[in-house]
């Protein structure tokens, strides 16, 4: 069971107290479902993410805070600093010594989500790794792209349009680790807007003719949910939701 969340308790900031705390959720049980999942469980106490957040919120922004919490090399507490460091003072240097640490994908995922796709350096990074060979570190790269493509409002379709030429080039890897993130992108992007849907869909189904297992179910999962209907139907309301704002020349889309 789920302990109760202490969400009125005030966190301590200072690092011992933190730790302190991230050791007192130790629950073999949560680690036991984690390492299902594929996650990397040795330096691991199961603190739910919740929990995580909510700690977050009463450091937000110490970077000196979050690096420090980032180089104990507990799992729980990298996860932390992803939610808690300021991407404004976020580092292509430190960008890139993070990467050297994941260990496992959750973290990726979480630093790509909540951190590394607000750092000004993102979309360079999307370039250089997902170019790499380091297993964490291409994931890094293309979930990069996949959060880029919801949440990057400014961006406009021609940096996305390049984006899918990296996912072509990344989808006959096949770790797991990887594809999955390459068939997250591809399906990001995709969902977008019709442009795109379009554009992400060609993609696909070029990755089909590959030579590639992974590529066959990339593109196959790709497929199947950006033709469905009622994933189409969902972009279309939302262009028609984004019309008003663009007549009003803020040129951004809103997802």
């Amino acid at each position: 069971m789920m302990p109760r969340l202490p969400f009125d308790e005030a966190y301590p900031v200072k690092y011992q107290q933190i730790l302190k705390k991230i050791k007192s959720y130790y629950d073999p049980h949560s680690l036991a479902g984690m390492a299902r999942y594929g996650i990397n469980v040795e330096k691991a106490y199961g603190v739910p993410t919740p929990v995580l957040w909510r700690m977050a919120q009463r450091i937000h922004g110490d970077h000196a805070l979050a690096e420090r919490l980032w180089q104990s090399g507990i799992h729980d507490a990298k996860i932390l600093a992803a939610f808690a460091d300021d991407p404004a003072q976020v580092t292509e240097e430190q960008m890139e010594r993070w990467a050297r640490d994941f260990d496992s994908w959750d973290v990726v995922d979480q630093c790509c989500n909540r951190l590394f796709r607000r750092a000004p350096c993102a979309r360079r990074k999307v370039v250089e790794w997902t170019a790499r060979q380091e297993e964490y570190i291409k994931r890094a790269g293309y979930v990069l792209i996949a959060c880029l493509a919801a949440h990057d409002t400014a961006a406009k379709d021609a940096v996305f349009v390049r984006y899918l030429r990296l996912v072509e080039k990344g989808a006959t890897d096949e770790r797991n680790f990887v594809k999955k993130a390459v068939n997250w992108a591809l399906r990001q992007i995709g969902k977008r807007n019709l442009r795109l849907n379009r554009e992400a869909v060609k993609t696909a189904r070029a990755i089909h003719k590959l030579d590639s297992k992974a590529a066959r179910w990339i593109a196959a999962d790709t497929l199947r949910e950006l033709t469905d209907e009622e994933a189409l139907a969902l972009i279309r309301r939302k262009e028609r939701r984004v019309q008003p704002q663009r007549r009003r020349g803020t040129g951004r889309f809103v997802h």
